[in-house]
């Protein structure tokens, strides 16, 4: 038979677990009218004073009042920005973005809850989040913005009275790149090559002016100048064919530029607040006993 200490602990313990479980419940009830959506963020790198999009989309919601987008960044006291309503709420924003970023309002409506941030700069890298709060429910998506400064080099030939030398430059870079060249005939040869490479830093102090000569270079070939780091990679092609149509060698020149950016990211997340874990409450209670 149990003792009476044994059926008071008992009935103590009935009661914690009955409270817990009412508790839970009525958590669970005064959210259950709202659910997490999905919320998706997709970025590329920043181009250092140019125009940067911080892309983030979500489940859209037909009423535009009902919709909320807060952008935040790690390290800052403010918000980066704020809409709702259907127009901009500024009062919070930190210092640091004012006057550079807006919503693109009119496809708002249709989940575009992308950030444009104008006159991109260095410090604007790091971790942003993208919250969103409509009548269906909540979310929220992580994303890590990187910048640097990255241009299409421009190719042509330096020395016009020999024509011996190609000249890759690209005004604007960083962080510092690496340069190479390719070189090959019109028969798929490798062609040996000797290039030499400078850096000058621009006046804002940032950004790097990148030059490289290649020397002695011959006729029908095609030559690649290669700039890269981790932010971009830019070629710049230049076709070098010779015409004997007069007594002096001529050259045809045809050229190509391409850039890409390196690694853009995309990453998913929903907020929980919804789907509240009310069983996790009852466990905490239970083991509190």
């Amino acid at each position: 038979m149990a003792s009476q200490g044994q059926v008071v602990f008992w009935s103590m313990t009935m009661v914690i677990i009955i409270l817990a479980v009412a508790i839970a419940l009525i958590i669970g009830f005064g959210v259950s009218g709202k659910r997490s959506i999905s919320v998706t963020t997709l970025t590329s790198p920043g181009n250092i004073g140019q125009r940067g999009v911080l892309g983030c989309t979500f489940e859209p919601d037909i009423r535009m009042g009902n919709i909320e987008i807060r952008w935040a960044k790690a390290g800052i006291a403010g918000l980066v920005h704020e809409f709702k309503g259907g127009k901009d709420h500024l009062q919070e924003q930190d210092a640091s973005f004012q006057g550079r970023t807006a919503v693109f309002a009119d496809q708002v409506i249709s989940g575009n809850a992308s950030l444009e941030l104008k006159d991109v700069q260095l410090s604007d890298a790091g971790t942003y989040w993208c919250s969103v709060t409509t009548a269906r429910g909540s979310g929220a998506a992580v994303l890590q913005y990187r910048t640097g400064a990255f241009t299409i080099p421009k190719v042509h030939v330096e020395n016009h009275s020999s024509r011996d030398t190609l000249q890759c430059e690209a005004p604007r870079w960083f962080p510092r790149p690496s340069v190479h060249w390719m070189a090959c005939s019109d028969s798929g040869e490798y062609l040996p090559h000797v290039a030499n490479t400078s850096y000058e830093l621009n006046a804002e102090n940032i950004t790097l002016k990148v030059v490289s000569f290649l020397h002695n270079i011959t006729a029908n070939a095609t030559y690649t100048c290669v700039i890269e780091n981790n932010i971009a990679k830019a070629t710049g092609n230049i076709k070098v064919t010779a015409s004997h149509c007069s007594s002096a060698t001529d050259f045809s020149i045809t050229r190509g530029t391409n850039l890409q950016l390196m690694n853009p990211n995309a990453e998913t997340a929903s907020s929980s607040l919804p789907s509240f874990p009310w069983m996790l409450l009852l466990l905490l209670c239970l083991l509190s006993i």
